[in-house]
């Protein structure tokens, strides 16, 4: 007995389509509710998609399971561990810093109201306007993100948790997935394709990431700009946030270059980024990206809006990958489902001539 192809038998298409829509409202809600679970499980989930080829080389040379699997969880343990040591002493010496620029931060005030009332704009709507441009006031935000860097002790130590048990189960997942390609052949395909295209956009993404970094802080040392180190972590953080994080990279360096050097060092600053960060990330990067995970540019654009609305600021930087996984779940594993892989992946180009398919 075959079953009917189209809509559910006995229900109208449209009927359908709205039940289909309000299942994804509400499944969409559940997340972002939970969303203090569901991020520190995917990114811990992504670490370990990446680490994984590692592992398995290590098991290829001789090293039991267990101790391949040791030496990766201290080297990711290691690494986000001084990740947020050198994050948490920067942020406290920005805080210890801001307050010699007071001064300077009034004067450019005083400059900016002077500028604007010569082109007619009243006096008291200036001040209205420069009132909250106070450097004291932004002190107390310093201070708050502090104490926000401190309270993330209790999500490391869940991360690090989730990355131990992940990395264990990781060792058997090709016995898994071989035993659901018996059943289900296109979802244990889609889900390869999933671990595939992660690893590669974040190979890419880092990559691009540290060069990014390591010129942004050469660069703003050179140029003076305090805490050259931080904003060198924040432009690499901000290259995995797609097609804005060059603008979220260039706003403290560029700040701070107007309160130590004036309109013309805030100006050498966005100059460079823009010539280093933008170039590579929103010209040259996405072509790399696009190819790696066969995503449109728009498609990125969008999923990185949704994902920061879902699951807050970390979801900016899973944007893609989480994106990848809901296609592989949703889309890649239903072969009725080409329509939509069409419409969302990027347009295959022929390398050979350059041009798209």
């Amino acid at each position: 007995m075959t079953t009917p192809s189209g809509p559910v038998a006995g229900m109208p298409r449209a009927l359908v389509i709205l039940l289909g829509a309000a299942a994804a409202v509400i499944t969409i809600g559940g997340i972002k509710t939970v969303a203090w679970l569901v991020t520190p499980v995917l990114l811990a989930l992504i670490i370990v998609i990446v680490i994984s080829p590692a592992h398995r080389w290590l098991r290829r040379v001789g090293l039991p399971g267990w101790l391949a699997t040791l030496i990766l969880v201290v080297l990711v343990y290691g690494t986000l561990v001084v990740f947020a040591v050198v994050m948490f002493v920067s942020v406290a010496q920005l805080a210890a810093t801001l307050p010699r620029y007071a001064e300077r931060m009034d004067g450019i005030v005083a400059d900016v109201t002077t500028v604007l009332t010569r082109f007619g704009v009243a006096p008291t709507e200036v001040r209205d306007a420069v009132s909250g441009l106070d450097l004291g006031k932004v002190l107390p935000y310093v201070g708050s993100i502090v104490r926000d860097l401190t309270g993330l002790t209790t999500s490391l130590v869940f991360l690090l948790a989730l990355l131990l048990f992940l990395s264990i189960e990781a060792t058997g997942v090709d016995v898994r997935l071989a035993e659901i390609a018996k059943g289900r052949p296109q979802a244990a395909s889609a889900l390869r394709a999933f671990a595939t295209r992660t690893r590669r956009y974040l190979v890419v993404t880092t990559g691009f990431g540290l060069v990014i970094a390591v010129l942004d802080s050469i660069t703003l040392a050179l140029l003076g700009i305090p805490l050259a180190v931080l904003w060198g972590l924040l432009s690499f953080v901000t290259n995995y946030v797609p097609n804005i994080g060059f603008l979220i990279g260039v706003i403290p360096p560029a700040v701070l270059g107007l309160l130590v050097g004036g309109w013309r060092l805030a100006l050498a600053v966005i100059l460079i980024y823009w010539v280093v960060n933008f170039v590579a990330q929103s010209l040259v990067q996405p072509k790399y990206v696009g190819d790696s995970v066969g995503l449109s540019s728009l498609m990125s654009f969008v999923a990185l809006v949704f994902w920061a609305w879902v699951l807050g600021p970390l979801g900016a930087l899973l944007a893609i990958p989480a994106t990848l996984l809901v296609m592989a779940v949703l889309v890649d594993i239903d072969p009725r489902a080409d329509w939509a892989a069409a419409l969302l992946r990027a347009p295959t180009r022929d390398r050979t001539k350059g041009k798209t398919l």
